[in-house]
């Protein structure tokens, strides 16, 4: 039996892994226009752990034939006795002995079925995030946009475990209802007694129809429970935020009396929902004894007519329990099924989703020079006809320093999204060297760039690793140089630990602007060929903004440089200005050269003097 050993991180995979985890894992399963049904979906996604599957199926088979023994085995002991023949005494240490290996052997055949179940659900839960993470770093930044952060973190926790756990559901209730109902009847067929197990058939129906309409009332009274809960946790979340406003202004008393009657709210339409789930508990259980009490009057009866045996009651009582249990269990699965459809639909929005960079034999960059041109540029989104970019005609050299300015809306960013290749033009080229972004790698290209936006992103772990992520390796020398271009000799000796002090989640322990220069050291280690400020100081105060323009200055020498900007003070040393107005490039020249001209650029500055 092959071991599948489960796939738990993509940090350490190659590319090439990564390809064939998404290709191998998804081969069938993301065919454009899949119209496959959910179960074969569902089962695509066990691919290369149906061997395990199948053995722990077998073994909870085996394990499952001690309980449904048992029941025959009390039947027969008790026939045996009123019998009281001279084989008595060896049929019934027959059957106690069979009955006592069936449950011995019970618990090492439970022990190897659930650790084949677990390991292979497990295997492909993990498989099946790892999968999803790989399509979305192969997916465009416009998918991603489209998509909120917090869906997407939903469809890779919530929605997978949701998939595990309906395969957990389907294989362990499945194997037991098919095993269980399958013994019973083939058990009461073999005895001939035919008439009772239509008696068992004809009880089905009226369950599941008292326990339908009885669901739908507990399924209103969950609903409207949910939503006040997410309202009540919205509320919470808001409130948590506004302490500040609320103590700087001294509402404390409003704020608590508003939440208390909220959370009473809460709770209340809590306990409605439990006492109508414990009302429709106590109504099935009413319901089961009635027809436990007629299953077993109809075996006595049975059993005083003489069409079966005395023994033979405790054996059909029990398979009556038995197949109205597995009733219910079908009944408790389908919502399971309901729910685990949804998300297999949900991931599938991710894992068929083809809007993918495509790199395929594009041309690689191995030694990028800098110099790019917008020709007749144009773009607008695929949901708007709205053009963003309209003609936009720009020439930059190798290694110039050119800053964007221009009113919000005009364009800027969606320049600087095309230059990282996040969008392309719908109109026009944008060239690379002479070569058609659309035509390059983009892969090769990025490795030759360095993005610091506006809002600087950091994750939770030390100064040294968000300033090394992507580049671990360095030296200690030349990461001690990066940090003095980057200005933040002064940020790291004020830390407590300094490199290996901890950032806390988002960078929460540093100022903007000292997490503004780590992203520009971030950026600077990589020794980038083209470099892009998106407002790197927009929302710096002065002395902040002073140091990370130094750190720029640092920076772009060499290289060629792109500079989103609102201070018009922060580009006097730019080689060139596009100032960009409706999506074109109404001026472009020096800082002096534009004042001169008296027009847009010099309408901004007078506006900032």
């Amino acid at each position: 039996m092959r071991t599948i050993k489960p796939i738990t991180t993509v940090e350490n995979l190659t590319e090439e892994e990564l390809l064939r985890l998404e290709n191998d894992f998804l081969e069938k399963y993301c065919k454009p226009n899949n119209k496959e049904s959910f179960f074969k979906n569902l089962l695509q996604m066990c691919k290369g752990h149906k061997t395990q599957m199948f053995w722990s199926i077998i073994f909870c088979v085996l394990q499952l034939s001690a309980m449904l023994f048992v029941p025959i085995a009390t039947s027969n002991i008790i026939n045996a006795l009123v019998e009281n023949s001279s084989s008595t005494a060896n049929k019934i240490l027959t059957n106690l002995a069979v009955a006592l290996f069936l449950l011995i052997i019970n618990y090492p055949l439970q022990i190897i079925y659930r650790k084949l179940l677990y390991n292979s659900t497990r295997s492909i839960e993990a498989t099946l995030r790892a999968a999803i993470i790989a399509k979305l770093q192969r997916l465009t930044i416009s998918f991603n946009k489209r998509m909120a952060s917090g869906r997407i973190q939903s469809k890779i926790m919530r929605d997978v475990d949701a998939i595990r756990n309906l395969i957990v559901s389907l294989l362990i209730n499945g194997t037991h209802i098919i095993v269980n109902l399958t013994t019973i009847i083939i058990v009461m067929l073999v005895k001939g007694c035919w008439q009772l197990l239509l008696f068992f058939f004809l009880c089905a129906p009226i369950l599941m129809i008292v326990v339908q309409s009885l669901k739908k009332i507990i399924k209103a009274k969950n609903r409207d429970y949910r939503i006040t809960m997410e309202n009540t946790t919205s509320r919470v979340v808001d409130m948590v935020e506004l302490i500040p406003v609320t103590k700087a202004h001294s509402l404390e008393n409003l704020e608590v009396k508003k939440m208390s009657k909220l959370v009473g709210h809460t709770s209340k339409i809590g306990y409605e929902a439990d006492m109508v789930s414990s009302k429709f508990s106590v109504i099935i259980w009413i319901v089961m004894q009635f027809f436990n009490l007629g299953s077993l009057v109809l075996i006595t009866y049975m059993a005083f007519t003489g069409f079966i045996k005395i023994g033979d009651i405790t054996l059909y009582q029990t398979y009556f329990e038995k197949f109205m249990g597995n009733v219910s269990t079908i009944l408790n699965l389908i919502p399971t099924i309901i729910a685990g459809s949804e998300s297999v639909s949900s991931v599938g929005e991710i894992l068929k989703s083809h809007s993918i960079e495509d790199n395929e034999n594009k041309k690689r960059v191995k030694d990028l020079k800098g110099e790019f041109e917008f020709k007749d540029v144009e773009f607008h989104y695929d949901d708007d006809d709205r053009k963003i970019l309209n003609g936009l005609n720009i020439k930059i050299k190798a290694g110039e320093t050119v800053a964007f300015v221009g009113e919000s809306g005009s364009g800027k960013s969606t320049a600087m999204n095309m230059l990282t290749g996040f969008y392309f033009s719908t109109g026009g080229k944008l060239l690379v060297d002479g070569v058609d972004i659309k035509e390059i790698d983009l892969k090769s290209y990025r490795n030759n760039l360095a993005v610091v936006p506006q809002n600087s992103i950091l994750f939770s772990g030390t100064i040294r690793d968000n300033i090394t992520y992507g580049a671990p390796r360095v030296s200690e020398a030349y990461l001690q140089e990066i940090i003095d271009l980057a200005c933040l000799r002064d940020v790291i000796e004020n830390q407590p630990n300094g490199l290996d002090t901890m950032v806390g989640e988002r960078g929460g322990n540093l100022s903007g602007g000292q997490k503004q220069r780590i992203s520009i050291a971030r950026a600077l280690i990589r020794n980038p060929k083209v470099i892009i400020f998106d407002e790197a100081t927009s929302a710096l105060d002065t002395v902040s903004e002073k140091h990370i323009q130094t750190a720029i200055d640092n920076l772009s020498k060499d290289k060629t440089t792109f500079i989103v900007a609102h201070r018009l003070s922060t580009i006097k040393n730019a080689d060139k200005i596009a100032v960009i107005k409706d999506g074109k490039c109404v001026e472009f020249g020096t800082y002096d050269e534009l004042l001169e001209l008296k027009g847009e650029f010099y309408r901004f500055r007078q506006m900032q003097i």
